[in-house]
């Protein structure tokens, strides 16, 4: 902790770089991050949370950025995480979401992180869910989190974010798309954007109608898309803990706006904002919190116990006698991983 202490007493009198090099030091998961995040996060966490998600193209980066200058016209500081998907063949990324909100760099009350998925499925990459504890713990008054958008696997950011927009576009039936990837059971708020084109009216009555049925309970045990039911997963998101919206008290708004000039951004905040009360006087966000606090215990556990793996060799060089067991049919991918676990535990 010595090594960080320096760093430490920095973030905490609020230097941005400081929390710039807090972050990289996290993302990169460098000697004594653990140490470091223990130190920062042994507080309260305060800030408003809000997540953005949905498919590619729906125009999220251009909807945080609406939101965010919104909120910098009443004077609040704003924390962006920003993830992009990373290449499968070089390992890069894009990082685009910064490129499409290049007018925000230059205010100094926004700060924004662009972060790349490195392979991790969910939406979201790996210690993105950190970063946002970091940004939390050094005071912004919201942070907005913006998911990669990869179809159906954007459930993570329920761990990361009290409040889930979900943002969809008039094209590509994009409101089946939502009734059968799971977020339905995620969503405290729908926005259709891009509502200036074609369709968009016929997206924002599906959905209401959806939310209407579900409400009442029709389909409410009936196997989702190809017979999966990813309710489960959002489940194991939330974390037994935590309430979703749906038949909490919280009437889930459909709402629609243009992003690219502004148009329906003030009903939105609006909207978070009364999603933000409710969760308040329910009880929910310290439910929601208390069910976040959970997920990064289990995070935590598990990541540590990969790290004890890796560093016992038993999943290196080791592993190829093994291997050859499988390839002859005298072993099986669990009778090796039932050895690895015994020499791990004794």
């Amino acid at each position: 902790m010595i090594l960080h202490q320096e760093l430490l007493e920095r973030f905490r009198a609020g230097k941005v770089p400081a929390l710039a090099r807090a972050i990289s030091i996290v993302e990169d998961e460098r000697e004594g991050f653990q140490d470091l995040l223990h130190a920062v996060l042994q507080r309260e966490p305060s800030t408003c949370r809000i997540g953005f998600t949905g498919p590619p193209g729906a125009g999220k980066s251009t909807l945080v950025a609406a939101a965010a200058t919104q909120y910098r016209a009443q004077e609040e500081h704003i924390g962006i995480v920003a993830v992009d998907p990373t290449s499968p063949y070089s390992g890069g990324a894009l990082l685009g979401d910064r490129i499409r909100m290049n007018d925000l760099t230059l205010d100094p009350g926004i700060f924004i992180r662009s972060m790349a998925t490195r392979g991790s499925l969910g939406g979201l990459a790996t210690t993105t869910k950190e970063v946002v504890d970091l940004m939390d713990a050094f005071g912004f008054d919201r942070v907005l989190a913006e998911t990669v958008g990869v179809g159906q696997t954007e459930l993570e950011i329920t761990a990361a974010a009290d409040t889930v927009i979900v943002v969809l576009v008039p094209e590509s039936g994009d409101a089946i798309q939502a009734m059968k990837a799971g977020l339905m059971e995620i969503a405290d708020i729908f926005v259709v954007n891009k509502a200036d084109r074609p369709g968009s009216d016929r997206v924002v009555k599906d959905l209401r109608q959806a939310l209407h049925l579900r409400a009442g309970g029709v389909g409410k045990n009936m196997p989702a898309h190809h017979g999966v039911d990813l309710s489960r997963l959002v489940r194991q998101e939330r974390s037994q803990d935590a309430p979703s919206s749906e038949g909490a008290g919280w009437e889930i708004p459909v709402l629609s706006t243009v992003a690219q000039n502004g148009t329906g951004v003030e009903e939105l905040l609006t909207s978070i904002e009364a999603h933000r009360e409710w969760l308040a006087s329910s009880g929910a966000l310290h439910v929601r919190r208390r069910a976040r606090a959970r997920g990064r215990v289990e995070d935590v556990v598990d990541r540590e116990l990969r790290r004890v793996a890796r560093r016992s060799g038993v999943m290196g060089a080791n592993l190829d006698p093994h291997l050859d067991l499988i390839q002859a049919g005298e072993g099986t991918p669990y009778s090796v991983a039932r050895e690895i676990l015994k020499g791990l535990l004794r």
